[in-house]
């Protein structure tokens, strides 16, 4: 919804994309590095890796912005793993302006969707869930990741937007004007914006999906973070 919303705000967000508008042209670029920058912290990046993942990155900008009309039109790229990444992308892009789009974590612990968990989960929980049922261990994946990313990016300031998903699906024309200013995009095409929003049913899935157990070891593993973005 967001890729459609900054489209009809003159954004040129690729060609080259999934059914959920990922930009198909970082995915191998983030499968290769994500879990390496993450453990940068234990083992820091050295010359020869720094320079390669930077001219990795490179290519493909190079390649998403291939089919852009005007080289000096306004651009951007959805892949929802971007997260891990910030510091780096904020490196290579000192003015980049980043739209954190966050949802309800008990309701991502349910997700079918176990991309991030199946790829990241381990480099970021280490051994500490590997024991805990798979929804604990995917909203524990969801709060470190998203506290980090809102941390560095609330040192950003003006350059960094949170957008929750609950919020576009319950008030689509105040958040997309909040979007759309963000991006110093015009408001020319709001009204067929605020038709991109489609609320799901799966919002407030895990209120059925998990039984008061359950529900309570989810809410402990993410208590901080369902604290910060306001889920309590």
């Amino acid at each position: 919804m967001v890729v459609r919303i900054l489209r009809h705000g003159v954004y040129f967000m690729g060609r080259n994309l999934n059914e959920s508008e990922d930009a198909m042209e970082f995915v191998e670029f983030y499968d290769r590095w994500i879990n390496r920058f993450i453990r940068r912290k234990e083992v820091p990046l050295n010359e020869d890796e720094s320079d390669r993942m930077a001219r990795e990155f490179d290519q493909c900008i190079a390649r998403h912005r291939t089919a852009i009309d005007s080289p000096p039109a306004p651009w951007g790229w959805k892949e929802p793993r971007s997260i891990y990444l910030l510091p780096f992308l904020r490196a290579k892009f000192p003015r980049i302006k980043f739209i954190h789009v966050i949802r309800d974590g008990r309701d991502m612990a349910f997700s079918p969707n176990h991309n991030q968990w199946r790829k990241h989960g381990a480099p970021v929980l280490g051994e500490q869930w590997a024991s805990a049922p798979q929804p604990v261990q995917m909203v524990a994946l969801w709060e470190i990741a998203n506290l980090e990313v809102a941390g560095y990016g609330e040192q950003m300031g003006p350059d960094y937007l949170l957008v929750k998903f609950e919020s576009l699906c319950g008030d689509p024309y105040g958040t997309i004007e909040r979007i759309l200013d963000f991006v110093r995009a015009p408001r020319t095409g709001i009204s067929a914006a605020v038709a991109e929003v489609r609320p799901p049913p799966t919002i407030g899935r895990w209120r059925t999906a998990a039984d008061d157990e359950l529900a309570k070891a989810i809410e402990a593993a993410a208590s901080t973070a369902l604290h910060k973005f306001g889920y309590r």
